[in-house]
């Protein structure tokens, strides 16, 4: 939760803080998602569980059942999420009182442009991303993680679109992981992650001393190639095959991370990235109007997820929150 906005003024090529960026990202989710994953087999322990349902005959193709050198990377802002999760995130702290009104107010014109263009302002995310450092330089991380919780539950929970939500649901169900992919700081990431129940969360890492923010990153924020350099470590240290494996944006500053992988998805695009995708074949599909995507071949799960999903995460998400 080091920040409230963390995206490079530019675009540019993986350079040194990049990979530092992406490295750290990728070792922080690892290191999150096996602690869940060894919690969530402690809890397994008990008797009289139930048998498994039988796999349905019609499964789709994609994603392959079984596949575990495949796994799918969401962005998370306008992608899993409608509009940034930071802003959210902000709402809660300025409630809370970690800043002032005027703060709240250059937060709220952010988010607005956000939502009315698109895409990410690049001068915008470098201004909120300065003052969000010394917001919470000196809190706990811990402290800001418990605070995270609440906030989901207060304005991020009914945020999620059910469309992307049952794209990421075939993926889990597929026996593969699911991994958000983020410049949101990895506290926030983590939490929404886990609430929406998927694999863990590659995000912004920042500098903590014996648990408390020194109001610095590890690198840069992950934003544009920083993400790609993220995907390809973990990648690595998982034993994924890129080729087999899907990412999912709405955003051109996330080609470098859609371009590493066989099964790149544009959703709710804007408009470089709708150009972008169709000059490449790539699947499309918008949720922001509930229109259907502009190129044919979206797999199943997606057709089936944009109908139903609407249902289907509504039950999922209140079940985890309960």
């Amino acid at each position: 939760m080091a920040a409230l906005g963390w995206l490079t003024p530019r675009r540019r090529s993986a350079t040194a803080r990049s990979v530092l960026a992406g490295e750290a990202a990728a070792e922080a989710a690892r290191n999150e998602a096996a602690q869940a994953e060894a919690e969530a087999e402690a809890e397994a322990q008990t008797p009289a569980q139930e048998d498994a349902a039988p796999a349905q005959a019609d499964a789709p193709e994609f994603p392959v059942p079984g596949d575990a050198h495949a796994a799918a990377f969401f962005d998370l802002d306008n992608t899993v999420m409608q509009g940034a999760a930071l802003f959210h995130f902000g709402r809660g702290l300025y409630k809370r009182k970690f800043f002032q009104r005027s703060e709240l107010f250059r937060f709220a014109w952010q988010q607005t442009w956000f939502r009315l263009a698109g895409v990410e302002d690049p001068e915008h995310m470098q201004d909120v991303r300065e003052s969000a450092l010394s917001i919470v330089q000196g809190h706990r991380v811990s402290e800001l993680m418990s605070i995270g919780e609440e906030i989901y539950d207060e304005y991020m929970a009914d945020r999620i679109w059910p469309g992307t939500r049952a794209l990421a649901q075939a993926h889990l169900d597929a026996g593969q992981k699911v991994w958000l992919v983020t410049a949101a700081p990895v506290e926030t990431a983590t939490i929404i992650a886990r609430r929406l129940g998927l694999t863990g969360a590659l995000g912004t890492v920042a500098e903590s001393v014996d648990g408390v923010y020194t109001g610095k990153l590890v690198g840069e924020p992950l934003h544009g190639p920083a993400k790609a350099e993220a995907v390809r470590a973990l990648a690595a240290a998982e034993g994924l095959d890129l080729a087999r494996c899907a990412a999912y944006s709405d955003s051109h500053n996330d080609i470098p991370m859609l371009s590493l992988v066989g099964h790149p998805y544009a959703i709710n695009p804007d408009t470089k990235l709708r150009k972008h995708a169709r000059e490449r074949d790539w699947r499309l599909r918008d949720y922001r109007t509930g229109r259907k995507a502009a190129k044919v071949g979206i797999p199943a799960a997606a057709g089936v997820g944009a109908l139903a999903g609407g249902t289907a995460a509504a039950v999922a998400l209140h079940r985890r929150r309960r």
